[in-house]
């Protein structure tokens, strides 16, 4: 029961182009956003697609990998951890942001 826990299985397309830091120790890092969509019909009978947006970071060879293969749009399917954080803007406000660590990554879709 315990690989079952804070796991997330998620597909869907990249927003952006990954974003990919190299730490002071060689370590990569690489930030991307991903939309997941979910289609129903509404009271009236209308198709509604609603679009969620999910953060992901991935490191080392995950994020090696990425950086040599993904690209804005491209499917893929990510298996990884929620994680949450907090942090001060610019101006001093405390802001918490939820991202998905990426511990697996499928590609999908065409070549």
């Amino acid at each position: 029961m315990n690989a079952l826990k804070n796991r997330v299985q998620l597909i869907g397309n990249l927003g952006n182009t990954p974003e990919i830091i190299t730490l002071e120790s060689g370590k990569k890092l690489a930030k991307f956003a991903i939309a997941t969509n979910e289609t129903y019909k509404n009271a009236q009978g209308e198709k509604i697609t609603d679009t969620q947006w999910h953060n992901v970071v991935a490191w080392n060879k995950t994020a090696e990998i990425i950086e040599k293969y993904l690209e804005k749009g491209k499917e893929v399917m990510i298996e990884g951890r929620l994680t949450s954080r907090s942090f001060e803007d610019k101006e001093d406000n405390k802001r918490y942001i939820t991202e998905v660590v990426c511990n697996e990554l499928l590609m999908l879709g065409n070549k």
